[in-house]
């Protein structure tokens, strides 16, 4: 039976002892290089602080990733975790406050959620013979979509009794810690110690064999995927109770993150091969990477790099280490265990050794931090995100402090991380623009603690204390783009809607000003509206889509501009003409389009600006000096007749 121990093979006998630790350990070397590596470049990641914030930011992943351990080790794969996740958070929060039901019953079914859909996962692949790619994949779009039905696209709050799994205790114990290492013990003992756990082995080693010795090999695999959906809904669980809500595009990409921890833990995707404890070291070298990356204020686009890298890497030494003689063996010998025991005590004492000499490196240096600011973007997959960064760049350099931007690629939860790093650098100030207002309280409030200065950009922080906030009124911005589309139309005609992602408070606020600007108009009816995604090509599909329904509307809004570029590419010759089209943002590509006559008019933001003012308020703030609670910046209607004046 193919196990996930490893032996080395008499003829490799004369390799150093060395050597063969670090060939036979290499996710385990991996980590331990990182840990030194970046406790030597940057002295803020060896703090207390941090290394539980790397425990924390790892643990999500983690508890996804032990599910996916099953799965893997069983020659299969599961690309559906990230959406039950998210669903199964959902289904707890939705049906705990919507619908009244007990807190605890709540909890059973978004497990029984997770568990359901883990099983339609090994009913597709067992019974309808699906390849599990197709079958999973099929699951991540289900249940992604379940999620936003049940939610209507909107963050729901947690129960504030589940809430406290993201909670410390004593004040400095993280919970998702403990239940990332619960469940770790979970999964060792459910591999090494069950009879379902060494059927996963055979079935992954070879499934005919496994069939022909007598295993139920269907059966088998619907329990397999089951224990996956079981882990995604905990993880949905704790990852919402971070937030304190339940959003339902959380988790977006976490499946990639978790399959990357099982193969850099050591596992092979032909199966046969793979343990809990290296999948926890998995998860916590993809948490370091991201960790010290923030500390090292290396860029946001950089960092997908370096990520991808390393998992090249960890692969490639595991293919050095196979060819070098390491070959598995059976489990379950007490000799195997202890000295598994003590190769993990020998790193500690080695990693433990170099780091405190690397530390010294460092001591002494006392860095005037009240000069460096933390700047965390919802994303920089956008062109007006980009423009905040730009205006904040170039008055950080005139004024001559050090900033360090981020990129939160649109994950409430990745945006919690970053603030978590800032907080552990001991910055002067923090800039947060939010993926979510709510979404980013929690961590807002640990900021707020630590007592450093919070700022927030162009979206405001919900519950939670900030020096001030710098933004455009979504909702003024909303209203006044449904009067001048309503006046250009002559108070009557058929529009359609373009939102932004679902979810998001920016895409509530401009649609909610947007409708609440239409009341004015009876003759404007809106015949459709659907999310876009803030994209540009989503916005070209979406749109050509609804032309298909709606060939004849007269006007079209887009919560962004880069939407309304994408609806103007697939009216063709109507935008502008027969059909005039309004965005949002006033981005350099939107204001080109204005000028141009294509698109009616761009509710304009100044973008730069913002960023601008921005850090004149954090810098004011780190000094001690009074800074209005809040600074609007105009928006304006920029139409062609004014965009030559405009300079955003």
């Amino acid at each position: 039976m193919a196990t996930d121990t490893l032996k080395s093979t008499p003829g490799a006998s004369g390799a150093s002892g060395l050597r063969r630790l670090l060939l036979d350990n290499g996710a385990l070397t991996a980590l331990i290089v990182l840990v030194v590596a970046m406790s030597a470049l940057s002295g803020d990641f060896l703090t207390a602080d941090n290394l539980l914030n790397v425990g924390v930011q790892a643990a999500v992943t983690a508890i996804l990733a032990f599910g996916v351990t099953f799965v893997i080790v069983s020659a299969g794969i599961d690309l559906s975790v990230g959406s039950v996740a998210a669903l199964s958070a959902t289904v707890l929060a939705w049906s705990a406050t919507s619908e009244g039901v007990p807190v605890f019953l709540a909890v059973l079914l978004a497990i029984a959620t997770g568990i359901a859909c883990g099983l339609v996962n090994g009913f597709l692949v067992s019974y309808g013979k699906l390849p599990p790619f197709i079958a999973t994949l099929a699951m991540l779009s289900v249940a992604r979509g379940l999620s936003l039905v049940i939610s209507q696209g909107s963050p729901i709050a947690f129960p504030e009794s589940v809430s406290h799994l993201g909670d410390t205790l004593g004040g400095w114990l993280p919970v998702p810690v403990l239940v990332m290492v619960g469940m770790g013990l979970i999964t060792a003992f459910v591999l090494g110690r069950t009879y379902i756990g060494r059927s996963m082995y055979a079935i992954g080693g070879n499934e005919e064999a496994a069939r022909l010795s007598g295993l139920r090999v269907k059966k088998q695999k619907l329990a397999i995927y089951a224990f996956s959906g079981l882990f995604a809904a905990a993880a949905g669980i704790v990852l919402a109770a971070r937030l304190s809500s339940a959003q339902p595009q959380a988790a977006q990409g976490y499946e990639l993150d978790a399959i990357a921890a099982v193969v850099i833990g050591g596992a092979s995707l032909a199966g046969g091969t793979g343990k809990a404890s290296g999948t926890l070291i998995g998860a916590l070298i993809l948490a370091v990477l991201r960790n010290g990356l923030n500390l090292l204020s290396v860029s946001a686009f950089w960092q997908q790099v370096v990520i991808g890298v390393v998992i090249a890497l960890a692969v490639l030494l595991d293919t050095v280490r196979r060819k070098a003689g390491a070959t598995p063996v059976t489990t379950g010998g007490s000799g195997n265990k202890g000295k598994q025991a003590a190769t993990y005590l020998l790193a500690a004492v080695v990693a433990a050794a170099v780091v405190g000499a690397t530390s010294l490196l460092h001591s002494g240096s006392s860095e005037a931090k009240s000069q460096k600011i933390g700047l965390s973007l919802s994303t920089l997959n956008n062109p007006f995100f980009v423009s905040i960064r730009t205006g904040a760049q170039e008055e950080a350099k005139k004024l001559g402090v050090d900033l360090t931007v981020t990129d939160a690629q649109n994950d409430a939860s990745q945006q919690a991380n970053q603030l978590q790093n800032f907080t552990s650098e001991g910055l002067g100030t923090i800039i947060v623009n939010p993926v979510d207002s709510d979404a980013v309280t929690p961590a807002a409030k640990a900021v707020n603690k630590s007592g450093i200065p919070l700022v927030a950009v162009d979206r405001a922080v919900n519950n939670a204390t900030t020096a001030a906030l710098v933004a455009s009124d979504n909702v003024t911005g909303g209203k006044l783009a449904a009067e001048a589309l309503a006046e250009k139309l002559g108070g009557k005609g058929r529009i359609v809607i373009l939102q932004g992602q679902a979810g998001t408070s920016a895409s509530r606020e401009r649609g909610a000003g947007f409708a609440e600007g239409l009341k004015a108009y009876p003759g404007i009816e809106v015949v459709a509206k659907q999310p876009a995604d803030w994209d540009r090509t989503k916005g070209l599909d979406v749109m050509t889509n609804l032309l298909q329904a709606n060939p004849d509307i007269d006007g079209v809004f887009a919560e962004n501009d880069e939407m309304a570029l994408g609806a103007i590419k697939a009216l063709g010759s109507k935008a502008g003409k027969s059909v005039q089209v309004i965005g949002f943002d006033g981005t350099a590509d939107g204001l080109k389009a204005v000028e141009a006559g294509t698109l009616f008019a761009s509710v304009a933001q100044q973008p730069t600006e913002l960023g601008r003012i921005a850090v004149q308020n954090a810098v004011k703030a780190a000094s001690g000096d009074k800074v209005e609670k809040s600074v609007m910046v105009p928006v304006k209607v920029v139409t062609k007749e004014n965009v030559a004046g405009f300079t955003g």
